[in-house]
C-alpha cells in the first residue's frame, strides 16, 4: 500500500499530524510519583518513559518490537569532489551491512533491534544538484514511500539511519535551504575531507542554493531539489511513523537533516522524535537547536548508519525498565518523603 499517493497527500499528512495520548501520559507521570525514589531523581530517564507512554498509548511502555532501518542512496553531486570516498563505497558498505560486518550490525545486536537495510537505486545516482534538481517529482515521491513502507503499526520504536557517499553535502544544503544562515554555517568534513574539501562543499552548496532559489520551498520541493533518495526515504519514514504514532529515535546530522524541511513546514513533526545523540559533524548541534531536540548522548560519533541512535536505544530500554519494574512506595512498604 502506498502511504503518499501524490505530493498533495504527502503535504496533507504533514499538515495534519496525530496528537499523542495525553491520558496515557498522565498515568505514566502519576506512576513516576509513586516509584521508590525521590521525585525527579532519575532525571531524563523519567522524561523518556513518559514520552514513550504518550506515543505507545500505554502507561507502561516497552520495546518488544524495535526496528532499525538503514537506507542507502547515491548522489550525483559527488562528481564535484565533495567526498573523501568514491560513490562505489555506498554499495560496498551495503554489502558489508548485509554480511553483518558493519558497526550498525554489532550495535543493533547489542540494542536488541531488528535491522533492515534498504538500498535505493544505487546504480542510478541522483542528479548533481548544483546543476539540476536532485530528483524528479516521481523519484522523490517513490523514495518517500519506500521509507514509509518500512514502518509497521505494531512497532514500539524505529531507529533511522543512512549510507550514501556525498550525503553530508546534501544534508547541509537541506539545512541551509530550510533554516537559512548560508552553506558555511552547516557544512563540515563529513567523511573526513580536508579544509579545501570543506570549502569545495560550501561552494557547491552555494551554487545549488542560488540555482534553486526560485523553486518552491515546501518540504517536498526542498527534498526533491537538494536531497537524496535515502534522505527522502528517512523523511517518509518519519512522517509515516507519526501517522502510526510510532516513536522515532533519530541518528546524526544526515538523519536529522531529513527532518529539517518537514519541521520548517510543521514544527510539530518533531514531537514524536528523540535525538539519539549529538554527532561530531559541526552542523548537528546547530540543527538540533533549530529542531528543539536535546540529544541523549554526545560521544563524538560521526559514522552515520544509525549507529548513535542504536547506542542510545540502550538508554531508552533502561528508562522503560526502571519505569515498569520499580516498586511503588505502597508495594515496597516504604514511607514517602514529604
Amino acid at each position: 500500500m502506498t502511504s503518499f499517493s501524490t505530493i498533495a497527500a504527502f503535504e496533507a499528512a504533514l499538515a495534519d499530524l496525530p496528537a499523542p495520548d495525553r491520558q496515557a501520559q498522565a498515568r505514566a507521570r502519576d506512576r513516576q510519583t509513586q516509584l521508590t525514589k525521590p521525585a525527579g531523581s532519575l532525571g531524563r530517564l523519567e522524561e523518556i518513559a513518559i514520552f514513550f507512554a504518550r506515543w505507545q498509548k500505554r502507561p507502561r511502555p516497552t520495546i518488544e518490537k524495535g526496528r532499525a532501518v538503514v537506507f542507502a542512496g547515491n548522489h550525483g553531486v559527488t562528481a564535484q569532489g565533495v567526498s573523501a570516498f568514491p560513490a562505489s563505497v555506498t554499495a560496498q558498505m551495503v554489502g558489508n551491512f548485509e554480511r553483518g560486518g558493519a558497526a550498525i550490525n554489532a550495535l543493533t545486536r547489542a540494542a536488541g533491534l531488528d535491522l533492515r537495510v534498504v538500498p535505493i537505486d544505487l546504480d542510478c545516482p541522483t542528479q548533481d544538484f548544483s546543476l539540476a534538481p536532485a530528483m524528479s517529482a516521481d523519484e522523490c515521491l517513490t523514495a518517500l514511500n519506500i521509507g514509509a513502507a518500512q514502518v509497521d503499526a505494531d512497532l514500539d520504536m524505529i531507529v533511522l539511519g543512512e549510507m550514501g557517499i556525498g550525503n553530508s553535502t546534501a544534508a547541509a544544503a537541506l539545512c541551509a535551504r530550510s533554516f537559512g544562515e548560508g552553506a558555511a554555517a552547516w557544512t563540515g568534513p563529513g567523511t573526513g575531507v580536508d579544509d579545501a574539501g570543506v570549502q569545495r562543499k560550501i561552494d557547491v552548496i552555494d551554487r545549488a542554493l542560488a540555482l534553486h532559489r526560485a523553486a518552491l520551498s515546501s518540504a517536498f520541493e526542498t527534498l526533491r531539489h537538494v536531497g537524496g533518495r535515502e534522505i527522502a526515504a528517512m523523511a517518509g519514514a518519519m512522517l509515516r511513523a507519526r501517522q502510526l504514532r510510532v516513536p522515532v529515535l533519530l541518528d546524526g546530522f544526515i538523519c536529522c537533516a531529513a527532518l529539517a524541511p518537514l519541521a520548517r513546514d510543521n514544527p510539530a513533526i518533531t514531537d514524536h522524535c528523540i535525538a539519539g545523540h549529538r554527532s561530531a559533524e559541526p552542523g548537528h548541534a546547530r540543527l538540533l537547536d533549530r529542531l528543539g531536540l536535546e540529544p541523549l548522548l554526545s560521544l563524538n560519533m560521526r559514522l552515520g548508519e544509525g549507529s548513535g541512535a542504536a547506542v542510545a536505544t540502550n538508554i531508552v530500554r533502561s528508562a522503560l525498565n526502571a519505569h515498569a519494574e520499580m516498586a511503588t512506595f505502597a508495594e515496597a512498604s516504604v514511607s514517602e518523603g514529604k
